[in-house]
């Protein structure tokens, strides 16, 4: 039987470089985002690699899509809560409440409402199963102008300690990773689509990869069964922190 691994988000950056990373001749990848085009373009790169692969073109933001698309799923063995985005750069007053809006209901509710599906199912199955979730040194480093993501970010690592009890006695691994700096299009959304802005982020430095993150994603699924990374924080070399950054 294959392994069945969904993937939020997986139209770009870490979702993306995740799903062709798990992709193998046993495993049936799951991708799901709201961008069409984009899915229909990772599916046939996912199955040049020999896995089976089903798209889900939805908005995580919405309960009842999360509901309509993944219910019917029934079995999935491996959940990445990758979908998330940054909106806005700005002093809480100056801040876009539809920013606000947009982090919270795609990083924490959206989160919540994938989870609530696919845990339930897990546990009904008895069978156990591992999700990661996609967070951030900021959910524990705090930055000027990054008041609500941070916030959103912190209930990301919260959230992702509690499922790790909440789940223990189902036997279902739950896990975190927190990047740094990864060169994705997240600095382009957060500047809505700035592109020369979004660039500036990375002027100076090499920046982790969407592919780098997904190498560790793999790494955490491959551990014995015995074995949990609850936390893994990850850095480019030229970063020690949110606050500190070498640039040349």
């Amino acid at each position: 039987m294959k392994k069945r691994i969904l993937v939020t988000g997986a139209t770009s950056g870490i979702g993306r470089a995740t799903a062709l990373r798990l992709a193998a001749p046993d495993t049936e990848i799951i991708i799901t985002g709201r961008r069409a085009d984009r899915l229909a373009a990772l599916k046939a790169e996912v199955e040049a690699r020999g896995a089976e692969c089903l798209v889900l073109n939805f908005d995580v933001r919405s309960e009842r899509e999360c509901i309509e698309n993944i219910e019917p799923l029934g079995r999935v063995d491996v959940l990445i809560n990758n979908a998330g985005l940054a909106a806005g750069l700005e002093h809480i007053d100056c801040g876009d409440s539809a920013d606000w809006d947009a982090m919270i209901d795609t990083n924490v509710k959206g989160l919540l409402y994938v989870t609530k599906i696919i845990s339930h199912a897990m546990v009904v199955a008895g069978k156990g199963g591992h999700i990661i979730n996609i967070g951030s040194i900021a959910g524990t480093e705090p930055y000027e102008n990054g008041a609500v993501y941070c916030a959103s970010k912190h209930a990301v690592h919260a959230i992702s300690q509690a499922m790790r009890a909440d789940l223990l006695s189902a036997g279902i691994k739950v896990g975190e990773v927190r990047p740094g700096m990864v060169e994705t299009e997240f600095s382009e959304v957060r500047f809505h689509g700035d592109k020369e802005r979004a660039a500036g982020v990375y002027r100076g430095v090499e920046a982790l990869q969407g592919e780098d993150i997904a190498e560790a994603i793999h790494w955490m699924l491959s551990l014995p069964a015995h074995m949990n990374v609850n936390d893994i924080v990850l850095m480019p070399t030229c970063q020690a922190g949110a606050y500190y950054t070498y640039r040349k």
